[in-house]
């Protein structure tokens, strides 16, 4: 099945695990499908809750409605999880591209369930994009407020003095833009190109690119090392590897943790349970 891209919302609050949520929701947790599509199956009549077939999308759902799709029921979902994928450059990060460019989730192994990125890297970055099968995760992950700092090795033409990237650390304004502030160091001269150590706690659209031009570098290689805690280290271009549950509570804390399901209690989740990573779609879910 075609895996839609699922739009991030920025600040959203995250819902407790168990609360009712929009029947939309329910089905892109499960995994079968983004929320717009299943807006779309609701519209078609493929949905039902309790026996009854929606004909809006205007329904919540809790833990113990019985939820089905063309007449199958819901998947079990699986709590939240995260992976590490090294994302090569000449991929974009969205699940449909209007220009027909590969995009990650085309380059993806086959046992992987449906996932979202957290956050988005540009077509000619390269380096560590973390994936999940949860959208609330990725949301809690994307936000500044979490203090976690994105690292990157930069190659750039051109010439810089470490004093010029010393200001960068009160933050600098570019193009009507404030960006927050900015760890830059010079790692080393090659040729004509400068080797830079940049860390950011915001991300914003481009963010490296358009601070280094302001400052007379033209980037020809960027590469994200880092995450808050989680590393590319050696994970080889187009490799992925699952985040142990464990270490995934650590860092997040217990809290939000809990918050998020990731921490099994009887409200894990819509529908309860684990739904298996190789679990299909009922019925056509073809586009």
């Amino acid at each position: 099945m075609p895996k839609p891209e699922r739009k991030h919302r920025g600040a959203a609050p995250i819902a407790q695990a168990g609360e009712p949520v929009r029947i939309a929701k329910a089905l892109a947790r499960a995994g079968l499908c983004s929320r717009r599509e299943a807006e779309r199956w609701v519209a078609e009549g493929r949905v039902s809750v309790n026996g009854e077939v929606l004909a809006s999308p205007a329904r919540d759902v809790g833990l113990t409605d019985r939820i089905e799709v063309d007449g199958q029921a819901l998947p079990e979902v699986e709590p939240p999880r995260l992976w590490r994928y090294h994302k090569p450059k000449g991929l974009v990060t969205t699940h449909k591209d209007p220009q027909g460019r590969k995009t990650v989730f085309d380059s993806l192994p086959e046992h992987l369930p449906r996932v979202v990125s957290v956050g988005r890297l540009d077509v000619n970055t390269e380096g560590l994009l973390l994936l999940t099968n949860d959208g609330a995760l990725a949301r809690h992950l994307e936000l500044p407020a979490t203090g976690w700092m994105r690292r990157y090795r930069v190659r750039a033409h051109g010439s810089v003095a470490q004093e010029a990237l010393d200001r960068l650390k009160g933050g600098i304004e570019v193009g009507g833009v404030r960006y927050g502030p900015i760890e830059a160091t010079l790692d080393k001269v090659q040729g004509s190109n400068v080797w830079l150590n940049i860390g950011l706690r915001e991300g914003k659209n481009r963010e490296v690119r358009t601070i280094l031009d302001h400052l007379g570098l033209t980037v020809n290689r960027l590469i994200r090392i880092s995450f808050g805690p989680f590393q590319l280290l050696d994970l080889e271009p187009g490799g992925v590897e699952s985040v142990r549950r464990r270490v995934l509570i650590d860092q997040l804390g217990q809290h939000v943790a809990h918050t998020l399901g990731l921490i099994e209690d009887d409200a894990a989740g819509t529908g309860g349970g684990r739904r298996k990573p190789s679990a299909r779609p009922p019925g056509n879910a073809q586009d």
